[in-house]
């Protein structure tokens, strides 16, 4: 079956309330990735075959995505600056090419 492509939608946003909240969620999703930074090694060691979700500088997990993001914001609501990542079951070498 052939689907349709996703339409996108650019919109500029100019108004104060929409850009303070803008920063505010960037500042928290760089706290968030900061703090992955900081305990990458123990976490992915420890989560391998799950998903993630960092919210509020805590580990969420969870069998899907979905699950790891419920658990997430039900813990830090006040946080939109969460994001998730899965971590491959085993650790294998991969390349990255430009």
């Amino acid at each position: 079956m052939i689907t349709e492509p996703a339409k996108i939608q650019m919109l500029e946003v100019t108004g104060l309330d929409e850009l303070t909240r803008a920063r505010q969620q960037r500042e928290q999703f760089d706290r968030n990735s900061a703090w992955l930074q900081a305990h990458v090694s123990e976490i992915y060691a420890k989560y391998r075959g799950m998903c993630i979700c960092i919210a509020g500088q805590e580990v969420f997990t969870g069998a899907s995505a979905k699950a790891a993001i419920a658990r997430g914001m039900a813990a830090h609501p006040e946080d939109a600056g969460w994001f998730t990542r899965y971590i491959a079951k085993e650790k294998v070498a991969r390349l990255y090419a430009v």
